[in-house]
């Protein structure tokens, strides 16, 4: 799911989709209009779900797509390797996600984690 908005609405921290993947803006830096231009912004992002820098040069008034990233909660039902089975605690719908390294000591069977999803992918994220 996504929505269109007008490249001068777009802050730091929000996210925008390029290259059809949702991505968190890094910086925004905008430049004055021309004698025969509009304003430009160049945007540097990071994808949500490959962490890729990415970055767009557009026009201010021109308009761009904006994922909706949906944050929720899950339980671990069990771990196998580097895998976790999930529950979502809002529809009660099992999936498995891989364990990010940085979260392997943290995931525990049995316990509540916050995962993000959008545009169909789902990443977990214990911020």
């Amino acid at each position: 799911m996504k929505q269109q908005v007008e490249v001068k609405e777009l802050k730091e921290g929000k996210y925008v989709i390029i290259d059809d993947e949702p991505c968190v803006i890094k910086s925004i830096s905008k430049s004055k209009p021309g004698k025969h231009g509009s304003a430009k912004a160049r945007i540097d992002a990071i994808g949500l779900f490959d962490n890729q820098k990415r970055s767009i040069v557009s026009s201010v008034s021109s308009k761009i797509y904006v994922p909706i990233v949906e944050r929720k909660t899950a339980q671990v039902l069990s771990i196998s390797g580097d895998v976790a089975q999930l529950m979502d605690m809002g529809d009660y719908s099992t999936f498995e996600l891989k364990i990010p390294d940085e979260y392997k000591d943290r995931v525990k069977e049995g316990e509540d984690i916050s995962y993000i999803t959008s545009l169909g992918k789902m990443r977990i994220d214990l911020r």
